[in-house]
């Protein structure tokens, strides 16, 4: 039953993929508001119906490519070594990420990493589809971290209010960092020539998070 089970799942991605992957190549070539979903459920040839039990809504469809990352900051706290405290696995993690000019920290220009944050930040709805997706961002983030501080400050944040603020703070930085990346690639930089200076300034911003959270900046296990 669970390799059933995982079959099905697995079928289920592929066809959200599929899905998502026909409708923002239509919405690149013609506009986000321009195509319908009546149009892209024709394109990846599945009913309209079928096409919104995928997809809550048309901005989903775009947003797809960031289901992965909803909880990654909560994967990397809860999977880190021994040893390492919350913030550092954190900081080691996007500072990987613009080694490899990963997408999502914003410094890639790949023509049509730039072609799909355009896309996405030209958009009015699709920005504002974006926070819904940061705000489960940060409630992953804060349950990992909740659960990565000493007894002692567990029973002090028995609300989890701390965890909730840091992994706001986190999530913004990290947020941030990556806008400006973008940004300065398409006003026309090269990935390769700004690495040194987006890591220089990752550095300084997560030395002022480690300043402002102790508690997560210690090692606790």
């Amino acid at each position: 039953m669970s390799g059933e089970m995982g079959l099905r799942e697995r079928k289920r991605l592929r066809m959200a993929a599929t899905i998502s992957d026909v409708a923002i190549e239509l919405f690149l070539a013609r506009g986000f508001d321009r195509v319908s979903v009546a149009e892209v459920a024709d394109a990846a040839e599945v009913s309209k119906p079928t096409l919104f039990r995928y997809f809550p809504t048309k901005e989903d469809l775009v947003l797809h490519r960031f289901a992965d990352h909803q909880d990654e900051a909560g994967r990397v706290v809860a999977g880190r070594p021994e040893g390492v405290s919350a913030l550092t696995a954190l900081r080691v993690h996007f500072l990987a990420g613009l080694d490899r000019h990963d997408p999502v920290t914003g410094l890639c220009d790949h023509p049509q990493v730039l072609a799909f944050h355009r896309l996405l930040y030209g958009t009015p709805s699709l920005v504002a589809r974006l926070y819904a997706y940061t705000e489960r961002s940060e409630e992953a983030l804060a349950a990992a971290l909740g659960a990565s501080v000493s007894e002692t400050d567990a029973c002090e944040d028995a609300d989890g209010m701390q965890a909730r603020l840091a992994a706001g703070q986190i999530v913004a930085v990290q947020r941030i960092l990556a806008r400006e990346n973008w940004r300065r690639i398409a006003a026309g930089e090269r990935a390769a020539a700004l690495h040194p200076v987006a890591r220089a300034t990752a550095e300084r911003a997560f030395d002022r998070l480690a300043e402002g959270l102790i508690r997560y900046s210690d090692v606790t296990r």
